[in-house]
């Protein structure tokens, strides 16, 4: 499962979805968990009349199950959401090794709802090729 963290310095999620200067990924499973890539943003981030400053970050999240921000603003959480992404505020700045230490746990044990709806997520992608004898998603 892919988790995206809005960040400034890369180690932290201490960013707001929109101004973030990065967004890393990371990929996360029960045994462990592994730097996927990062997403630079330049530019005047700051003018928030500008809307779409959001499409490249939402393009960068595009495969993520789980966005960490700082803040999102409402549209940007609609947008997010109607990715069928769960965005996830952290109330002050928390590393992002932690954050990826405790979604570690809580995948080995059971997962509360929200979470196993981004696994079912990331789930349905593996099987878009498969018999559809053995796929049964709604099942």
């Amino acid at each position: 499962m892919k988790i995206a963290f809005a960040t400034q310095d890369k180690v932290h999620v201490d960013a707001h979805f929109g101004w973030a200067k990065a967004i890393v990924v990371y990929e996360v499973t029960p045994e462990g968990h592994r730097f996927v890539e990062s997403f630079d943003f330049g530019g005047k981030l700051e003018e928030d009349g500008d809307e779409d400053k959001l499409a490249p970050k939402l393009d960068a999240i595009r495969d993520c199950a789980i966005l960490y921000v700082a803040a999102i603003g409402g549209s940007g959480a609609a947008r997010v959401v109607a990715l069928k992404i769960h965005p996830i505020k952290v109330p002050q700045p928390e590393p992002i090794a932690e954050i990826l230490d405790k979604l570690q746990d809580v995948l080995k044990g059971t997962p509360p709802p929200w979470l196993r709806k981004a696994l079912a997520k990331d789930g349905g992608r593996a099987f878009d090729f498969e018999d559809e004898e053995e796929a049964h998603p709604h099942g």
